[in-house]
């Protein structure tokens, strides 16, 4: 193997993984708040297919963004509802939603099959940057949501850990009866964090509909939102170890697409299948070395919360 194709794959891990940092991002945020989201598949899904009509329809990626993240959004309020009002289980609404998502992702769709998206996300090499022997071309010569992805891992990683709202939120999660007491609005914290991951989730299926493939394909996340909550587990929940997670997974990924391309003779269903191995592995790794006491989980984590039992 040699050097150029090792940077060329290291390249596209970054590119690869980044729809999956964006989801596994999200999903810490609405973690850490103490509310489980594994509607992220079905979020993912249809911010796909929002933006990809938005973008079809308006011709401006702008637009087409923030309509992914609505639509991520939306159903996240949905998820919010159900969980912190109504006190569903936060799996069983999750699931349901993964579901429900799927199948308006696929109704929205239908009449996009198959078609190219007019407008896409193109490279931007970052002047002088990119000239860097090795590292400019693996870091710095890609889309502009790669580069929000590395300022977003920053500014999350920043407002959770070095800001007093970041200690609201891990309050929120850890003990919402103490938070409460001490002035904290559990529920409203909860809802705007729940829906902020599912916004990011949304952004993350447009990465897809708009970047990384620009069409519409039904089910074209491919269970990169399943992946994503495996990252989190992965990541000790903190924002700054998803994104060597998300490139880990991005490069399996990568990996199997460039040893199909120069022809090595591995069967495509293994190639295909190796980053949910590599998922099925990373959780096994992590369940066993951290015992029963899983590192960097919040102690309230997919447990509603009721004022009347603090």
């Amino acid at each position: 193997m040699n050097l150029s194709l090792v940077i060329a794959i290291l390249a596209a891990a970054i590119s690869t993984g980044t729809p999956i940092l964006f989801v596994a991002l999200g999903e810490i945020i609405a973690e850490k708040s103490g509310v489980q989201n594994l509607g992220l598949e079905g979020m993912m899904l249809v911010g796909a297919v929002t933006g990809f009509i938005v973008a079809f329809t308006t011709l401006n990626l702008f637009a087409a963004v923030i309509a992914a993240a609505v639509g991520g959004g939306l159903l996240a309020l949905l998820h919010s509802f159900i969980t912190i009002n109504l006190k569903a289980n936060q799996v069983v609404s999750g699931l349901a939603l993964t579901i429900f998502g799927t199948g308006l992702s696929g109704y929205l769709g239908k009449p996009y099959v198959g078609m190219p998206a007019p407008v896409t996300f193109v490279k931007i090499p970052i002047p002088l940057l990119s000239k860097i022997p090795i590292i400019g071309t693996i870091f710095f010569d890609h889309n502009i949501l790669v580069y929000f992805s590395y300022l977003l891992v920053f500014l999350l990683w920043f407002f959770v850990y070095r800001t007093n709202f970041g200690l609201n939120l891990r309050a929120t999660g850890e003990n919402p009866g103490a938070a409460d007491s001490l002035g904290v609005n559990v529920f409203r914290l909860r809802y705007a964090y729940t829906i902020f991951g599912g916004m990011l989730a949304g952004l993350g299926g447009a990465y897809l509909s708009l970047a990384s493939a620009p069409s519409w394909v039904e089910n074209m996340s491919g269970g990169r939102g399943w992946i994503a909550i495996a990252l989190v587990i992965f990541a000790v929940w903190n924002p700054s170890r998803a994104i060597l997670g998300a490139y880990l997974f991005g490069g399996v990924e990568a990996l199997g697409y460039r040893l199909q391309a120069v022809g090595v003779t591995i069967s495509p269903f293994f190639l295909n299948a190796m980053p949910y191995l590599l998922t099925i592995a990373v959780l096994i790794i992590v369940t066993i070395s951290s015992g029963k006491n899983s590192e960097g989980e919040p102690e309230s984590l997919g447990k509603p919360y009721d004022r009347e039992e603090r």
